[in-house]
């Protein structure tokens, strides 16, 4: 009796399964990604024609603002570290300022900027020969992709499918989303929440621990979401949903990147709090309880500019988006969205409203709130799609003044 060996699909088999998968992906997510990508184009080119207009880049620093050429901002402020980095790696090291005083006694270090960004980075150039503005651009033009894909995800469930295209639109033209395209972490660290978030959401533990561990790698918010797949995790054990051990395998991996970090740099560093201190001395950035937000609530609509770190037009745009986050979390709460969702967001907020910092970089700090997105996009759904796509291309257009413009040039983003 002979042993029959299963049977593999030929080549031409394998090509037409795939093809049928294929073009249902196609025809699922290529139109969410062709709004995405002509939002983006359209705000990204308003911004490169207000850059070039004025032509002030000409005479700042390559590092902060300035080049030869419009789009060569894109790459200076964070992402002159983060090429850094790419290029060089790290050397961690509280390094004081001669006869400093104030609020900054340490020179700027690296070792303030998350990893995970700039080996991908390290990685394109690796793969595509790019050099590290490329390379940075490249990572952070595909993540941001990711990141509408999964903020339709996540948009889709509550409120179908004109919810998720109206919610990867908000994603496109929101306040900050000037850095979606910059050598910036951000696109990066907003893929990765919204993926955890979609991955808690469909009970999937294993992958949303691995992709909250990567977060972690990317950005110190990652708190806040490793907290929110914990209580997720919590509540599924208590209702006994899914078992023990996945739950508990993600609850224990997530954190893992973010503490690992820090506990690396304060070795390195030979001081375990070496990373918070050098965010405070080297970039006047620690956690004050909202005090210099509310210094800046208090004088901005009032025309007061005598604050922290004041830059009067971003920093209007900030209070404004503050005070938008603030009025959507309640419509958030009325949806009464899982857990994840709730403790991810209000977490965010608290992190980045509670922290001393410059103001006008809010805008960028709460582009991780997609969550937030929810009850516009179910308002907009009931809106035809192509009125959803003239609102959201007008948005795009102004987008290169007020989320492009107003950062990198006339702030510090």
């Amino acid at each position: 009796m002979t042993a029959t060996l299963p049977r593999t699909p030929a080549p031409d088999a394998a090509r037409t399964l795939s093809g049928p998968r294929l073009r249902t992906a196609a025809r699922r997510h290529g139109p969410v990604l062709a709004l995405y990508g002509a939002l983006k184009l359209a705000g990204f080119c308003s911004f490169m024609y207000l850059l070039s207009s004025t032509g002030d880049y000409r005479t700042r620093n390559p590092r902060f603002g300035g080049g030869a050429h419009a789009w060569d901002v894109l790459a200076t402020w964070d992402g002159w570290w983060y090429q850094q980095i790419a290029l060089h790696g790290y050397d961690p090291k509280l390094v004081h300022v001669p006869g400093a005083t104030g609020l900054i006694t340490l020179e700027g270090n690296s070792a303030a900027f998350f990893p995970l960004y700039p080996a991908l980075t390290r990685t394109a150039m690796t793969v595509t020969g790019l050099g590290s503005y490329g390379a940075g651009l490249l990572v952070s033009v595909l993540a941001s992709f990711a990141a509408a894909l999964g903020v339709y995800a996540v948009a889709e469930r509550f409120g179908g499918r004109r919810a998720g295209f109206a919610a990867a639109g908000l994603w496109a033209v929101w306040p900050g989303s000037g850095v979606e395209w910059a050598v910036y972490s951000d696109s990066l660290y907003v893929a990765l929440a919204v993926w955890t978030c979609y991955a808690v959401l469909t009970r999937r533990w294993l992958t949303a621990g691995v992709l909250a561990f990567a977060a972690g790698l990317n950005r110190p918010t990652a708190a806040a979401l490793i907290a929110a797949l914990g209580v997720a995790a919590l509540l599924a054990l208590r209702r006994r949903e899914d078992g023990v051990l996945r739950p508990l395998l993600a609850m224990a991996l997530a954190p893992l990147g973010l503490f690992g970090y820090l506990l690396w740099v304060g070795d390195r560093m030979g001081d375990l709090g070496g990373y918070f201190k050098l965010q405070s001395g080297a970039w006047a950035h620690s956690f004050d309880y909202g005090k210099q937000t509310l210094d800046v609530l208090t004088s901005v609509p009032v025309g007061k500019f005598d604050y922290l770190f004041a830059y009067p037009f971003p920093d209007v745009i900030s209070v404004a988006v503050i005070l938008l986050a603030c009025a959507l979390l309640p419509l958030l709460l009325r949806l009464r969205p899982p857990a994840v969702l709730v403790v991810y967001t209000v977490l965010t907020l608290a992190l980045v409203l509670g922290s001393q910092q410059i103001v006008a970089n809010i805008s960028r700090y709460l582009l991780p709130c997609f969550p937030l997105f929810l009850p516009l996009a179910a308002a907009m759904r009931r809106l035809s799609l192509p009125v959803q796509c003239v609102l959201l291309g007008i948005a795009a257009l102004a987008s290169g003044s007020y989320a492009g413009y107003a950062l990198f040039e006339l702030g510090v983003p």
